[in-house]
């Protein structure tokens, strides 16, 4: 019976979705695969509809970006490492800075207890911080919200800062029709997506299904082997169950949440903005990244998300996730020296509770 009530959550959350792609395609509204899904979800779980996410089914679309990211990885991305260490330099300090205005803010403002306001500040993956936050003793319904508000407001403003501040269409090709692509390069690109996967989970790979398949996919590349991003059905595809899964992480939210959490997050977004804002000009004024490149690589959104844009903005798809992933790196071999800090004993990670159930 269970089962049966889950599936039937889970055929209304994809039909929901496919009513958001719809509905924003006809308005002619952009992106209508990330936010049509996004906007029609987050407006149910609002209204109190049981939503359920699809499990490995989310979490599979994910390896689509992450291949799409290794496939840009091409020797001459390679040459061009050296001129992005000074931008690179500056990740320590944008994270630092972030740590030392975030959690007094949600300790002292919001009143969250020490361990949850240090991972509610930290701009990691959010499954990453809600886990390494509950190891550490922290409030695991605070850091959900906390850290889906962060990622939903993200990818709601930058494409809006993209067109009316840098003047970009976010119109750029996402991939060839996959009729186009030769069915070596598709097969390549499905292995490098699943071995990169599930023998990154095996390994205890931090954020598996992005990251596996985009070293498979980076080697790939390397060797000549494949010369293309995914298709454009496939990142399509990827939008679809990534714009789903963030309006269902608000499913169950009460008012008082609303009022109290979510709020807060939204609240510490203003915060990221600023900073932002000041490390992208910096970058930009001291001559070693262009506009858009500089703005995407240090938006706090999450990889997958950020990816995306990237995407679709026609931005140096390497330059933008080589300071992602530094920042996330950063931030997640952090975590368990500032668990220690704060004296927080382990426990099992709970059950989290969210989009890729």
């Amino acid at each position: 019976m269970r089962r049966l009530t889950a599936l039937r959550h889970r055929f209304l959350t994809v039909a929901i979705a496919a009513f958001g792609v719809c509905s924003f395609s006809l308005l002619g509204l952009p992106l209508p695969f990330l936010f049509g899904p996004m906007a029609a979800c987050l407006i149910a779980a609002l209204a109190g509809m049981h939503l359920k996410g699809l499990g490995q089914i989310s979490v599979a679309a994910r390896t689509i970006l992450g291949v799409a990211v290794g496939a840009s990885i091409t020797p001459a991305l390679l040459h061009q490492l050296p001129l992005m260490a000074a931008s690179l330099a500056f990740v320590p300090i944008y994270i630092a800075l972030i740590a030392a205005i975030g959690v007094p803010f949600f300790t002292r403002v919001c009143k969250f207890d020490p361990v949850t306001a240090f991972y509610a500040a930290m701009p990691g993956g959010l499954q990453d911080m809600v886990i390494f936050g509950a190891e550490a003793g922290g409030n695991v319904r605070i850091l959900s919200l906390v850290h889906a508000t962060r990622v939903l407001i993200i990818v709601t403003i930058v494409p809006i800062l993209l067109v009316n501040l840098y003047g970009v269409s976010l119109s750029n090709p996402i991939g060839a029709p996959a009729s186009t692509i030769p069915l070596r390069e598709l097969g390549l690109m499905a292995v490098a997506a699943l071995i990169g996967w599930k023998g990154g989970e095996r390994l205890g790979l931090f954020g598996a299904s992005i990251l596996g398949p985009m070293i498979v996919a980076a080697i790939f590349s390397l060797m000549g082997w494949i010369h293309m991003r995914p298709p454009a059905e496939a990142i399509l595809a990827a939008q679809y169950f990534i714009g789903m899964a963030i309006g269902v992480y608000y499913v169950g939210v009460t008012l008082r949440e609303l009022r109290q959490v979510v709020f807060s997050g939204v609240a510490f977004v203003i915060l990221l903005a600023f900073l932002t804002a000041v490390f992208a000009e910096l970058v930009i004024l001291i001559g070693v990244a262009p506009k858009v490149e500089a703005f995407l690589a240090y938006a706090p959104g999450g990889q997958a998300e950020m990816t995306v844009l990237a995407i679709v903005a026609g931005a140096d798809l390497g330059f933008v996730i080589t300071h992602h992933l530094t920042r996330i790196i950063l931030v997640i071999t952090g975590a368990p020296l500032a668990a220690r800090y704060f004296g927080a004993g382990k426990k099992p990670p709970p059950e989290i509770k969210g989009p890729l159930e």
